[in-house]
């Protein structure tokens, strides 16, 4: 899986001229499945997500996690993160799961860290959406498992 991780002070997705989801401070996440992605993958990167410390402490450094921001989580499948892009001028996307596997493990992670987190919010899977965010910093990562 790979997760592109923003600290935002706001975001949102809309679909249709239809905001589906929103939140807040904390992390939007762009999250791709892979062919040999696998629940356990999908655990594993929740306890990333929630834990990686991105937030800044009362000495502005990078300490605190979304955990310990109470910050709201945003997740939005985004198959392109895992594109080939290593040669010519277009995307091969044979490195994606298939749209079967990708919705389940999206779905997966998203009931899994509804359970556990206190804002989760997410856009629609498959469907053209505008994300709209204000990053803050800005911070951005490249999380994989």
């Amino acid at each position: 899986m790979k997760a592109l991780l923003q600290r935002v002070s706001s975001a949102r997705v809309e679909v249709e001229c239809e905001v589906v989801g929103a939140i807040d401070q904390g992390l939007l996440v762009l999250l791709a499945v892979e062919p040999d992605d696998t629940r356990a993958s999908a655990d594993k990167l929740l306890h990333k997500l929630l834990n990686y410390r991105v937030f800044g402490d009362a000495e502005g450094k990078m300490n605190l996690s979304l955990v310990d921001v109470g910050g709201g989580l945003l997740l939005v499948s985004q198959f392109t993160l895992a594109a080939d892009t290593k040669s010519g001028l277009r995307p091969s996307f044979s490195k994606a799961a298939s749209p079967a596997l990708g919705e389940e493990l999206f779905d997966y992670l998203l009931a899994k860290a509804k359970q556990v987190h206190g804002t989760v919010t997410s856009g629609r899977f498959g469907a053209d959406m505008q994300v709209h965010l204000v990053n803050d910093g800005p911070v951005t990562f490249l999380l994989q498992v």
